[in-house]
């Protein structure tokens, strides 16, 4: 454990952070699970509903820091594609 006033902060302010940017992601997680398993039921109308609403919350991790930007990117090319394959 940390003896010193601005390393305890630190463990705090990291914790918090954490929580924050593990809330982040699994918004994301389970809007992307939302998206293949409407691919999976191929249904398309309810796909690019929920590939819409994915990119969305994909951008809003981004624009905090939480993905770095490529990897939206290619989370969001990869949904598309699936999207795309189904219509």
């Amino acid at each position: 454990m940390a003896n010193i006033k601005s390393a305890k902060k630190r463990i705090l302010v990291n914790e918090t952070k954490a929580a924050r940017n593990k809330a982040i992601k699994s918004r994301v997680k389970t809007s992307v699970k939302k998206v293949e398993a409407a691919v999976a039921q191929k249904d398309a109308a309810v796909a690019k509903a929920a590939l819409q609403a994915a990119v969305a919350e994909i951008n809003k991790a981004g624009s905090k820091g939480v993905y770095h930007k490529n990897t939206c990117s290619r989370k969001i090319a990869r949904l598309s594609k699936a999207v795309n394959g189904i219509a």
